[in-house]
This record gives structure tokens, C-alpha cells and sequence, in this order.
């Protein structure tokens, strides 16, 4: 059995995902990776511009907006991601399409609770026509906000309470329709009002904003696709990896594994699972340093991170698993960064990593400042690091 060991995986990690040596564009990152993070905004552009030589944000823009080779979809974990559009289809039925039954049930759930209507599901498919509609008489897609004004049913308000009767927040109904159209593969998400760092998309139809609907595909063959592109990016992968990564059951990842023809290998952490075809050793890069955004897919790919995370968990991560803002070195994170106001970049290392490297993230700490020229990019989940250095 071959054995890959943790300096390789940290090799491995450097070159597969553009870390070591940047490349051309964010299609090919996005392709490499599968797909970049997109929860928080920022993430996509900062995790493009840290593997994209010479990136700036038009150049993004332009991909998901103008030429749309690249989407911005929900896709595995129930989480937004942007992916090559021609990869839609595979993950759609890999992995969205299981949201939806649970998602609509839950929504009429939600309708029939809070009085709005009798029969929670005819309510949906009448508001969700009135959306679809409503949308498709616009070319660049409405926000929930310009919606609600067509579509007054939108506006309705989903209040949920605490088990002694004060309310523990509030859901508008066009989050929550929005989210199962999505989840349906029939609206999707186009170019924000705001700017790059903005969360407040405008939505339109998959077939306008496409030009065809998602394909239709077994979802046995698409998560075997799936797999096939995630471990040649990310292997050598436990079962636990992969299952925590795609949100699938321990059973669809056994029988992806068994489609797409994985070998086990052997890590210091116990077995593992690479492509066949994919055993050559890698070659460890030079050194190399990176400052990647909070939710970024490389800090975010494993479920079984000590092998690049150390003891550094606890400083960088949340406590629900939500990564901060990171340095890396050499394949393992050794630091963390954040902004103060006005958007100075700081930053600390959490062990000693030589001159020369320190050195290096000093150089990648400043050429960052003056690429964000003053924008100041807080991250949706704060990791502690984070909190404690924006002061």
C-alpha cells in the first residue's frame, strides 16, 4: 500500500491548490478546487486573488456576471459556493437536489404555523409561480427587496420562539422561498447591488441567467464525478473528509469511492484515499507563504485538519467550525490575520517559522493592504485570532 506522508499531503496541497505558484485565471482555481467559498462575498475574490496572478476584481466580475463561466450556487453542506458553470449539473444532483423535499416541507411547515395558510405547500407553489414570474420580466434579476413590492406574499414574517415563549428571531418569507427555489434549481443568484463585498444578490431564473435549465443526472453518476474532481484536489481523503465535505451519508461516499475506482493509501493519520491514477509522488514546492480569507476551500477541506492545522484550532476556527483568516506556510497554517478600521492589514504568527518565511509574510501582509486600497473586509463568522487582532 502506498503511503503518503504529511509533508507530502502538504506538497500536494501547495500545488493543487495554487498556493505554491499562482495561475491565470479564477476558472482554473475554481475548477481545481471544485468550487471557492461563497458565504461570505469577500471570500471568492480574496481566495481568487491569493492563486490568480496579477487578479483583480473585474476580472471575477466578469467570469460570473458578463461571460458566466463561472455561478454562484447552493451546492454541498447546504452552502454557497462559486463553481465552472459547466460543473452545475454535477453538482445539482449530487448534491442539491436532496435539499429541496426537506427544505419544502419545512417551509410549508412554517406557513401553516404562523397562520398565513391552511395548506403550506399550495401556498408555496402559487408564490413561487408569482416569483418565477415576477423575475423573468426583468433582464439583470430583482432583489428580495424589489420582489417583495411584486409579490406582496413575500413580505409575510416567520417568528420563531424559545422554549419560554420569547422570541428567538424572525425569517422573511422571501429567504425562505427564495431558498427553496434554489434549492429546486430554478433561481439563482446574479450580480449584487452593492459592491464585491456585498451579500444583496439579485436573483433570476436559471433558464434566463443560463440559458437552459440544470441538466437532469442520475445522482449516483453525479457524485461520482464529483468525488472524481474533489480528490485530485483534495486526496489523500478518510471517509470522514469526504462525507463532512460533500454532506453526503457515509454509504453514497463508499459507493462514489467504488465508481470512480479509489485506492486506500496509507497516512500518518490512518488510511486514506486517492484517484488510481493519481500516486505519483508530488515534489515539494519552495517555500512558499499565503494569506487566505476566513472560509476559505483550502482551510475548509478536510474534516481531519491536524496534519496542516497543529494546535492551532482553537485561535483560528469558531467554536461551530467556521475557519478565520489564515496564513499559511509550506502547506500548514502558522498564523492568522484580520483588518483594523480603515482597513490596515495585521497580522500574527502563532509559532516560529525561520527568517526567511517571516520575511515572506510580511511581503504578502503588505502587497494585500495595497491590493485592498482601504477596503475593509469584515468576515461573517469571527474566529478568535480575528477578534483579538482587529482590536
Amino acid at each position: 500500500m502506498r503511503t503518503i506522508t504529511v509533508d507530502e499531503r502538504r506538497a500536494r496541497l501547495g500545488v493543487r491548490h495554487h498556493l505554491a505558484q499562482t495561475t491565470d485565471s479564477a476558472l482554473t482555481v475554481a475548477a481545481d478546487m471544485v468550487g471557492l467559498h461563497s458565504s461570505d462575498p469577500a471570500t471568492v475574490f480574496l481566495s481568487a486573488r491569493a492563486r490568480v496572478t496579477s487578479f483583480q476584481v473585474p476580472d471575477l466580475e466578469t467570469s460570473l456576471y458578463e461571460d458566466r463561466s463561472l455561478v454562484r450556487v447552493l451546492g454541498m453542506r447546504r452552502t454557497l459556493w462559486v463553481v465552472p458553470t459547466e460543473t452545475i449539473a454535477q453538482i445539482h444532483n449530487s448534491s442539491t437536489v436532496k435539499i429541496a423535499g426537506p427544505e419544502l416541507r419545512r417551509l410549508a411547515q412554517m406557513v401553516e404555523g404562523a397562520g398565513i395558510s391552511k395548506d403550506g405547500a399550495e401556498w408555496y407553489r402559487q408564490v413561487s409561480e408569482k416569483t418565477l414570474q415576477a423575475l423573468r420580466a426583468t433582464k439583470e434579476g430583482m432583489a428580495a427587496v424589489d420582489l417583495t413590492k411584486e409579490v406582496p406574499e413575500l413580505r409575510e414574517q416567520f417568528i420563531f420562539y424559545k422554549s419560554d415563549g420569547s422570541i428567538m428571531g424572525r425569517a422573511g418569507a422571501s429567504t425562505r422561498v427564495l431558498f427553496a427555489l434554489a434549492s429546486e434549481g430554478r433561481v439563482i443568484r446574479a450580480r449584487p447591488r452593492g459592491s464585491w463585498v456585498s451579500g444583496q444578490y439579485r436573483w433570476t431564473t436559471v433558464d434566463d441567467w443560463l440559458g437552459s435549465p440544470i441538466p437532469v443526472q442520475p445522482r449516483d453518476l453525479a457524485q461520482a464525478e464529483l468525488l472524481g474532481w474533489w480528490l485530485h484536489g483534495f486526496g489523500p481523503a478518510t471517509e470522514n473528509d469526504i462525507a463532512w465535505w460533500t454532506g453526503w451519508t457515509k454509504a453514497d461516499v463508499r459507493v462514489a469511492l467504488e465508481q470512480v475506482g479509489a485506492v486506500q493509501v496509507e497516512t500518518d493519520t490512518g488510511p486514506a484515499y486517492l484517484l488510481a491514477g493519481d500516486l505519483e509522488p508530488v515534489q515539494p514546492p519552495a517555500l512558499w507563504v499565503a494569506l487566505l480569507p476566513s472560509l476559505d476551500p483550502t482551510t475548509m477541506g478536510w474534516k481531519e485538519r491536524e496534519w496542516y492545522l497543529g494546535h492551532h484550532g482553537a485561535r483560528v476556527f469558531d467554536r461551530n467550525g467556521n475557519a478565520g483568516a489564515t496564513i499559511w506556510c509550506n502547506g500548514r497554517i502558522v498564523g492568522g490575520w484580520s483588518q483594523r478600521s480603515g482597513g490596515e492589514v495585521v497580522y500574527r504568527l502563532l509559532e516560529d517559522v525561520g527568517s526567511d518565511a517571516t520575511a515572506a509574510v510580511e511581503r504578502q501582509a503588505e502587497a494585500l493592504a495595497k491590493w485592498l486600497g482601504g477596503t475593509t473586509v469584515t468576515a461573517r463568522f469571527r474566529a478568535p485570532l480575528d477578534k483579538e487582532l482587529a482590536g
